[in-house]
């Protein structure tokens, strides 16, 4: 199978270009149809397009077999079109929604993404899984779901069961944001929480975006403002946790005895992408409608990707990650509830 290096065509000539664009088309392509597929059947009967997208390319599994047409292009899809979705997340963060909540509540946010982080360290432990799993599924419980499990996997070292531990994080992660999304509301009115304790309750525990917005809404505008507003602060400590595991990986604090990882780079470019949107539109340099423009965009990318990461994994070696890494994102899920729980009794 031809090499294709999809991180960049620079000094290709225009026929070279050609030439990989036509090997990678037909693999982007089916990439494409599973998630405009999973979108309609998340449009038309409500389950979450991630984890459509997840089992439809699982499915299709075959299509990633080296001797494949589609092959190339899958892979690009997996990584190239991942990186462009997380990076466009950017332009959805700005400084301008912090000053919407007290410092208190910030505080407190930020404090139950990094306590889920080091909690995921020591639980990996218990239930006998390594550092890369605690970091992939801490991150992604803690931080944004789907999204920030594939922007994570792309700089943790690569290993023969990459592609394996992202596809079950991403579904485990999106079933239980799902299941969140219907058992969190009735919870913030047990508690008596007010608009801003339920919003900050919603947006600091559920995993992903959309399943954040569904259930926020679904008790009130305000708190789903509320909560839409929390999980974008959540969202915009993806870059420095990436920073932070890409500076502790390089370190070798982690990967040592661990042979086989590529070590990432210090700051992946998407990375620095994703700071540079989101300081253009703390600036107020984006215009509204790029920004909804972009968020659209990072949406399909993202949802793509995921299409693609699936076809890649195969589900009889997805199966063989085991109960205890079920055990283990769940336990996460509790930990960050009930931290951020305790945080809001606190504060009165």
């Amino acid at each position: 199978m031809v090499q294709i290096n999809h991180a960049s065509f620079t000094g290709l000539r225009p026929t070279a270009i050609w030439q990989s664009a036509g090997l990678l088309f037909p693999g982007i392509a089916v990439a494409v149809l599973v998630a405009v597929a999973a979108q309609f059947l998340s449009e038309h009967y409500g389950a979450p397009a991630m984890l459509m997208a997840l089992l439809i390319g699982l499915s299709l599994n075959f299509l990633s077999e080296p001797e494949t047409r589609t092959a190339p292009g899958i892979g690009c899809a997996a990584r190239t079109v991942l990186r462009l979705g997380v990076a466009l997340l950017g332009a959805r963060i700005s400084v301008e929604m912090l000053t919407r909540l007290g410092t208190g509540m910030i505080v407190l946010v930020i404090l139950g993404v990094a306590a889920t982080i080091l909690f995921a360290m020591l639980a990996a432990k218990l239930f006998g899984r390594g550092w890369r799993m605690a970091l992939l599924s801490g991150g992604a419980v803690a931080i944004c779901g789907a999204s920030a499990a594939m922007a994570i996997a792309a700089v943790l070292p690569r290993t023969d069961k990459s592609e394996r531990n992202l596809a079950f994080t991403v579904m485990a992660v999106t079933i239980l944001s799902t299941v969140a999304m219907i058992a969190y509301p009735p919870l913030s009115s047990w508690f008596g929480f007010d608009a801003l304790k339920s919003g900050v309750f919603l947006g600091g525990t559920i995993h992903d975006v959309a399943q954040v917005v569904g259930a926020g809404f679904s008790v009130s505008p305000e708190v789903g403002e509320t909560a839409t507003v929390v999980k974008l602060i959540r969202v915009a400590m993806l870059a420095p946790v990436v920073l932070i595991f890409s500076l502790v990986i390089r370190a070798g604090k982690l990967d040592a005895g661990s042979p086989g990882g590529k070590r990432p780079p210090l700051l992946p470019g998407f990375v620095l992408w994703f700071l540079a949107l989101a300081a253009l539109n703390s600036a107020g340099l984006i215009p509204s409608l790029l920004a909804s423009l972009a968020e659209e965009a990072s949406r399909w990318a993202l949802l793509t990707a995921i299409a693609a990461v699936g076809i890649k994994t195969s589900l009889v070696k997805m199966i063989e990650v085991g109960g205890s890494a079920i055990g283990l994102v769940v336990v996460e899920t509790l930990f960050l509830a009930c931290f951020i729980l305790i945080g809001l009794q606190s504060f009165g």
